[in-house]
């Protein structure tokens, strides 16, 4: 896993927890230090403080910061929760004033999990409460009245402001993970996608090596059954002349299982292994010639250089080039040899600066064969099959 989907995977407010029990704990120590160094009340009364303000920390651990993590708001849970530490807290505070301090670490929580009216109430009694009952029981002299009073009304402000952005970072982090989940619904519809496409590619090739094995073995099975008719007819008289033709029946049914496998490992036709493309039309309409019993096909490479075909660079590109337009160009024999009216196949491979152009010609009279499609249809699929550089004159 890369550190981008690790990122993606986790949330911030995931991890916010950790800084709040901090806080609870430096508040409630430095609450505790307070008390246990009050100069007023005495020690009972203090003692009785700590004793009120302990339970606060397994409450808090127990209850507290499960509430406080739940993504969706349970206002249930929070108000037994905040009671239970207003009881514990209000007494306290009430008997001595230095415990107030912990405010600070229950006011946060109240906005953090009710509502913000709640809120503003539970704020409201944590706040003042505390102060009017330390005045009715203490009944403290006037400036230290208006200081406590005074100290109350300004924690009560200051909670509101931390409360209206506390409210702020809520909603942010209810919109956040509202984007997560629909990020993360994006990212499954990408991968689906991506599935498909790869189901579809990999429908789509085996397609194409179905196409490509079918007119290898077509080829191969038309040229034996020629061969076979050839043989037949030379068993009685011409019996030299049978035996080569076995010999090329041989030849052909191994040319044939080489170019399967061929197809299937993905490499070009066998005819091409280590060959130009001249030279191995050569041999295709060479080897249907001599299946047909004629020599009647040719392929002629209309420009040479040094006594060689004028061949494009053996990249990539030009090699699938070639293999397409061999597998084009051995379309018409096979169809020349179940027409009526054939006559003479050819092709002719024209090389020109930057392109190669293969010419497929089947002259035969025009007209409709027996299958009641027209002549030169054959051919006019083999051009669809080879979208390229070649180029086909059908029913020519």
């Amino acid at each position: 896993m890369t550190r981008w989907q690790a990122a993606r995977d986790e949330h911030s407010w995931d991890r916010t927890i950790r800084p709040w029990d901090a806080y609870f704990a430096v508040t409630w120590t430095a609450t505790l230090a307070f008390v246990l160094g009050a100069k007023h009340p005495g020690w009972p009364v203090r003692l009785a403080v700590v004793l009120l303000l302990v339970p606060l920390v397994p409450w808090y651990a127990a209850v507290g910061r499960a509430v406080i993590q739940l993504r969706e708001p349970d206002e249930s849970r929070a108000v037994r929760y905040l009671a239970g530490a207003m009881v514990l807290f209000l007494p306290a505070a009430v008997l001595v004033g230095e415990t107030r301090l912990m405010s600070f670490a229950l006011i946060p929580q109240c906005f953090m999990t009710l509502r913000m009216r709640r809120a503003l109430i539970a704020v409201t009694v944590i706040n003042l409460a505390p102060v009017a009952g330390w005045a009715l029981l203490w009944r403290p002299q006037l400036p230290d009245l208006f200081a406590n009073s005074l100290f109350a009304v300004v924690t009560l402000v200051f909670s509101v402001v931390l409360g209206s952005w506390i409210i702020r970072i809520i909603r942010i982090i209810e919109q956040s993970s509202e984007r997560a989940e629909l990020i993360a619904e994006l990212d499954a519809g990408r991968h689906e996608i991506s599935r498909l496409s790869a189901a579809h590619g990999a429908l789509a090739e085996r397609e194409r090596m179905a196409r490509e094995i079918h007119d290898a073995l077509a080829q191969g099975f038309t040229s034996l059954l020629m061969l076979v008719q050839a043989v037949e007819a030379e068993l009685d008289h011409d019996l030299p002349q049978a035996r080569r033709h076995l010999a090329l029946m041989d030849r052909t049914a191994r040319q044939n299982l080489a170019e399967a496998r061929a197809l299937v490992a993905g490499g070009a036709p066998a005819d091409l292994d280590g060959a130009s493309l001249p030279d191995a039309l050569r041999r295709l309409v060479a080897r249907h010639g001599n299946a047909g019993g004629d020599r009647s096909g040719t392929a002629t490479p209309r420009r040479r250089r040094g006594g060689r075909p004028a061949l494009l660079p053996g990249g990539a590109d030009q090699r699938a080039q070639a293999r397409g337009q061999f597998r084009a160009g051995r379309h018409p024999p096979r169809l020349h040899g179940r027409c009526a009216h054939r006559r003479r196949p050819r092709r002719r491979l024209r090389v020109r600066p930057g392109c190669r152009v293969l010419r497929l010609r089947s002259d035969r009279a025009a007209g409709t064969g027996r299958g009641g499609g027209r002549y030169g249809d054959g051919t006019q699929r083999a051009r669809r099959r080879y979208d390229g550089d070649g180029t086909a004159a059908p029913g020519r």
